[in-house]
């Protein structure tokens, strides 16, 4: 029997023989099963993807990574660059037909900043003035934060310091509206089918876990005319075989995550004209936990950053175009000159290891390296502990998890070393130093050096772009040769396996960022 026939029956049989629905008019493979659906607490690039299309902040990104209005119609800036007046469309609204107003966004920039709503990510706000002291409980009243309606189509915000990439913050899920009278009714289950409200270009219509998330076009939309796509479905399959064999059979049209394309066949795909990459503001990095013995000592953290041929993974492993990563911050931000990280030395990396106290690995306690499931991920952990073994004489267990507990894990800091993953929010340094400051929601590695921390403070005060840069290079530098907390491994490039000729509106761009609301089919076949 056909190939395609056998998966069809397969899975016809895996939902219970239950009546298949009807094709979406683009069905694409997202990678992992989403952890969540609320925008102030997911962090992984698989739930963005959906989250984006679910919700909208005051502005939203197009397709080359650019924010444009939004939620927001216009906006002004004061001339210190430190007040940004929004104008929201006054046909602005949430999917059961109430109207969204400044008020909302007050309320859910509330909620990302309040500790008991445990986001990652409220970071992103901290340039709003006072919200860093909110979330810290330095201070407990919000009307002192720089957020404020003026009406109900009218948001100022103030900001700290100048920050060039507020617009392009503005676009990110933490940032978004969501329906707080939901969320007080319905608690943590306001994110399923039936009960979530959302102001996004796309509804939640269905949400079977490990199975699909099925997305229809939403017709209150500010921009609904413009969306072509009236049905989505997103496949949460992390293995990139059974992907590919998906996407080969003709049950997807589309593959949009970086490790579904088999290592095994890259070299062949990469011939083939639905093969897509192209470099973006992504990396590869590899955390220690620096909380506990032995990666508290930096000898030792670094003593296993030199031991790690880089072009071996890239050349062996990923081959498809990555760059092996010589410094934390990725290339392509126009005037920042990243400090070079620690390169490949192993006699270095033993003289560093014996004088921690483990001379040629004796006497190296049980350490874990985590990784997240997926082919490339599994060939990589394989090859890092071989290395490991080979070049500092340490036998390094392997310790693979499904997407949510991996997560789990990692803000737990419950592993010794853990394969990461960071791809920019915006085009700026600071997505990717500002993660490891001291207590940071994203920093996961256990890490504190207030060097560092005073330095990522100044950098947001310098109002001269040059200055400025040049701080974040210091910091940087801290990063990635001092005290190495992180050793980066490659950078990414995007990849996406889909027809050109049937499929438009992705195109590459630094951010990754290909939004719903933009793709279109060429060949007419919607539903």
């Amino acid at each position: 029997m056909h190939c395609r026939a056998l998966i069809f029956l397969l899975l016809l049989g895996l939902a219970g023989c239950e009546r298949a629905p009807k094709r979406a008019d683009l069905v694409f493979i997202n990678g992992a099963e989403p952890e969540s659906l609320d925008p102030a607490v997911i962090t992984g690039q698989p739930e963005g993807r959906i989250v984006n299309a679910l919700f909208e902040g005051l502005t939203t990104f197009d397709a080359t990574a650019r924010p444009g209005p939004g939620m927001a119609e216009s906006w002004t800036i004061s001339d210190d660059k430190k007040v940004y007046t929004f104008t929201l469309r006054a046909d602005a609204k949430w999917s059961d037909g109430n109207p969204l107003t400044a008020h909302d966004f007050v309320a859910s920039w509330k909620r990302t900043l309040r500790p008991e709503t445990a986001a990652s990510y409220n970071y992103q706000l901290f340039p709003v003035k006072s919200a860093a002291a909110f979330a810290d409980g330095k201070i407990t009243n919000f009307a002192e934060v720089g957020v404020k309606a003026l009406d109900d189509r009218t948001l100022e915000v103030t900001l700290e310091n100048p920050t060039p990439y507020f617009l392009d913050l503005c676009a990110t899920p933490p940032l978004a509206p969501v329906p707080t009278a939901t969320i007080e009714r319905h608690g943590d289950n306001w994110i399923k089918p039936g009960r979530i409200v959302t102001n996004g270009s796309y509804l939640l219509e269905d949400w079977r876990i490990n199975d699909r998330i099925r997305l229809r076009k939403n017709p209150l939309y500010w921009n609904a005319k413009n969306v072509a796509l009236e049905t989505v479905e997103v496949l949460p399959i992390s293995k990139a075989n059974v992907a590919f064999n998906f996407y080969e059979s003709g049950l997807a049209d589309l593959t949009m995550d970086k490790g579904l394309a088999p290592p095994a066949l890259l070299d062949e795909i990469r011939k083939r004209a639905d093969f897509h990459a192209a470099p973006f503001l992504g990396i590869y990095f590899l955390r220690f936990n620096c909380a506990k013995p032995p990666f508290d000592d930096p000898r030792v953290r670094a003593a296993f950053s030199l031991a790690i041929k880089k072009d071996t993974l890239t050349e062996k492993i990923t081959r498809a175009g990555e760059l092996p990563a010589t410094s934390f911050v990725p290339p392509g931000i126009e005037g920042y000159v990243p400090p070079e990280a620690l390169t490949f030395d192993p006699e270095k990396a033993r003289q560093l290891l014996a004088g921690a106290g483990f001379p040629g690995g004796k006497g190296f306690p049980f350490t874990t390296y985590l990784y997240s499931e997926g082919e490339l991920n599994e060939a990589i952990a394989v090859e890092l502990q071989s290395m490991w073994r080979e070049h500092l004489g340490v036998e390094i267990n392997l310790a693979r998890q499904e997407w949510k507990v991996y997560l789990n894990s990692l803000s737990s800091l419950d592993f010794g070393i853990a394969r990461s993953s960071w791809v920019g929010d915006y085009p700026d340094p600071n997505t990717f130093l500002d993660l490891f400051i001291t207590g940071g929601g994203n920093n996961r590695t256990g890490w504190s050096d207030p060097a560092y921390d005073r330095l990522i403070a100044s950098a947001t005060e310098e109002p001269d772009a040059a200055r400025r840069f040049g701080i974040l290079r210091q910091a940087e530098d801290i990063l990635v040769k001092t005290q190495t907390p992180v050793c980066p491994v490659f950078y990414y490039v995007g990849i996406q396996l889909y027809d050109a000729g049937k499929i438009g509106g992705i195109q590459p761009n630094v951010l990754d960022e290909h939004p719903l609301k933009a793709i279109f089919r060429k060949d007419g076949k919607t539903q």
